[in-house]
């Protein structure tokens, strides 16, 4: 059976922090941002935690070597 490869758009938005959880940038966070508040461009600064639905999916397109 060949090796899995990695997803490389989903290994590019996604990464692990040291417990093993998945960790992305909230959307919203790259343009149009004059027209947001202080207080909402703050919070796209901080890395959310991937949903657990969506985590089970992401750790499958990583694959073993992606790092987690």
């Amino acid at each position: 059976m060949p090796k899995m490869k990695t997803h490389k758009a989903t290994a590019k938005r996604v990464r692990f922090t040291s417990s093993g959880k998945l960790v992305h940038r909230p959307a919203g966070a790259a343009h149009l941002l004059t027209k947001k508040s202080s207080k909402r461009k703050r919070g796209y600064a901080i890395l959310a935690i991937v949903a657990p639905a969506d985590a089970k999916r992401f750790r499958k397109l990583i694959g073993p070597g992606g790092g987690g």
